[in-house]
């Protein structure tokens, strides 16, 4: 399950995510969260919080996941990853070097440093 954090600011967009992410919690909670901020945004930010009941993903959301980026692929400015899970955050990591957007992945412990992070205003006003 997956679920939009409120009270983001404009140009960035969070989502929490507990047990196992789904390809229908794609279809009906990012995928549309994320276009809806494409245009009103040239780029975005991002946020995913994994709950420590996060479970995984199921490998159509894995696709899902990938066509976005893919259909995105330089709208991301900023993208924060806070979980507790190492291989997920050793896989964020990996994923620096393709990614042409600043990642960082965090523990749930600093939740609030990634929030600030991401948070910051951006450079340009996101426009």
């Amino acid at each position: 399950m997956i679920e939009q954090i409120p009270g983001m600011p404009a140009g960035t967009i969070g989502f929490r995510a507990r047990g196992k992410l789904t390809a229908a919690d794609y279809e009906n909670v990012i995928v549309p969260d994320i276009e809806a901020a494409f245009t009103l945004h040239r780029k975005l930010r991002i946020l995913y919080a994994m709950a420590g009941d996060f479970d995984g993903f199921e490998p159509r959301a894995l696709w899902d996941d990938a066509k976005l980026g893919l259909r995105h692929f330089t709208g991301f400015e900023r993208v924060a990853v806070v979980a507790d899970d190492a291989s997920l955050r050793k896989t964020v990591h990996l994923l620096e070097a393709v990614i042409p957007a600043d990642v960082r992945e965090y523990e749930s412990d600093d939740f609030a440093k990634a929030m600030a992070w991401i948070c910051e205003p951006p450079i340009d006003g996101g426009r």
